[in-house]
């Protein structure tokens, strides 16, 4: 899965590698679907969510640019695959999932893998974590028609944020920074994800 779906297509940053060949992806989805868990393509997780392909999750966190000493927010929990490569290379991640069914089962996963630095909470994703914050990095796994303002108020002078914006068919993966006080956002590439739902998003 590596090598063919992250090396060849740019991924290189040798800590996100090593990330994406420790956690055990198959662990995260049914169990009807383990044998298909490391294909190049998104699967199903129920609630109507689906987790992104290993290369989009190697990707976006190759751009987070993580060194191990951040505070992450990640808005979109899913099944807590991203969280727990992301766990893998920040000092503390905070995971917000909005689906208390997706929560509660991303939550029992990572605690039996023995992640100890993550937090899962159940919430309005769009509206952050204000009691953590600020966050060094924020990664947002559901695309939005903009980024949500109490998002980029949460994220720490100098920080990064990296989130699909553009409309429901289809987003840019976008780079966003936050350079004394203002934001900065850059272009990456086309992609496609679930909907982020509520405040400063879609309503349903």
């Amino acid at each position: 899965m590596v090598e063919e779906q992250l090396v060849r297509r740019g991924v290189t940053d040798p800590r996100v590698l090593a990330a994406m060949r420790k956690v055990p992806r198959h662990l995260f989805v049914d169990e009807a679907l383990r044998e298909r868990a490391y294909g190049d393509h998104p699967l199903p997780i129920g609630e109507g969510q689906t987790i992104s392909q290993p290369f989009i999750v190697g990707l976006m966190t190759e751009l987070l640019r993580l060194t191990g000493a951040e505070k992450v927010l990640e808005v979109g929990t899913g099944c807590g695959y991203q969280a727990a490569v992301l766990a893998e290379l920040a000092r503390r991640v905070c995971t917000i999932e909005r689906l208390p069914a997706l929560a509660a089962r991303a939550r029992a996963t990572l605690e039996r893998l023995g992640y100890t630095n993550v937090w899962v909470r159940v919430a309005n994703g769009a509206l952050g974590w204000p009691e953590e914050a600020p966050f060094d990095r924020i990664v947002v796994t559901a695309g939005g028609p903009a980024v949500p303002p109490p998002l980029f108020d949460e994220l720490a002078e100098g920080g990064r944020m990296v989130m699909p914006v553009g409309d429901v068919a289809g987003q840019m993966l976008t780079v966003v920074e936050k350079v004394e006080g203002r934001m900065q956002t850059t272009p990456h590439s086309a992609c496609v994800f679930v909907k982020l739902v509520g405040k400063y998003a879609w309503e349903n």
